[in-house]
């Protein structure tokens, strides 16, 4: 059995990749966040980050990355090679993002390690497909003008939602899974949740053209067993 680290921000995407490769028989040993230097979090609460760790059952660890990103990302691939003895790192990468490779592969290289990216060049309603029939629950986090107002913050992304989504790629350039950055999501439920994460109270934010939830409580539920 392959052993795997995945890279964790908490949304939709790197949960679907965790989802898929405990499919393919990967051992996750841990979730992953790296973060760059003055990392502010306004998309991904780190709040929710601790909770989902806790509600899937599998270590978290956060490895703070400062300039030059390139080696200092090498470096520190090569140290979660040697304390974890993975042989495989899992991205939720769907696309190139503003024309650029994939950062994680090429960064993987000097360590010798695989990178598993089961979500790479998916067709998009495909993957929203996927998200749903899986039983995730997903909400909006972070959102971006012109795409989005502030009555997306905290809505749930679900079937209905999508329908609203593919009227504004109609109309616009917006990735209906959000790869360029026009929107965030975190997820609070999933077919590996040991638990539900309930957010109890949090505070709009607006920074520019970005809003974002500034969470203030979580809690987190027994599932009801079916």
């Amino acid at each position: 059995m392959h052993k795997a680290v995945v890279l964790w921000t908490g949304g939709k995407d790197c949960n679907l990749a965790l989802y898929q490769a405990k499919v393919m028989g990967y051992e996750i040993v841990s979730l992953i966040t790296f973060a760059m230097e003055n990392a502010r979090f306004r998309a991904h609460s780190i709040k929710i980050i601790e909770a989902q760790s806790i509600a899937l059952g599998i270590p978290h660890t956060i490895i703070h990355l400062q300039e030059p990103y390139k080696e200092a990302y090498e470096e520190a691939i090569i140290g979660i090679r040697d304390q974890y003895q993975i042989d495989t790192i899992v991205t939720g990468d769907i696309a190139e993002v503003h024309g650029n490779t994939n950062w994680i592969t090429e960064r993987s290289k000097p360590a010798g390690v695989n990178v598993l990216i089961p979500l790479w060049h998916a067709e998009r309603q495909q993957v929203l497909h996927q998200l749903f029939s899986a039983g995730f629950k997903v909400i909006f986090s972070c959102v971006k003008e012109p795409w989005f107002g502030p009555g997306w913050l905290g809505r749930e992304l679900n079937r209905d939602i999508v329908t609203e989504l593919n009227k504004i790629h109609e109309l616009t350039d917006l990735d209906i899974c959000g790869e360029q950055g026009e929107y965030h999501t975190l997820v609070l439920d999933g077919p590996l949740y040991k638990k539900e994460i309930t957010i109890d109270s949090f505070t709009p934010q607006k920074e520019e053209v970005i809003r974002f939830m500034d969470i203030i409580g979580i809690s987190l539920q027994e599932k009801q067993s079916t």
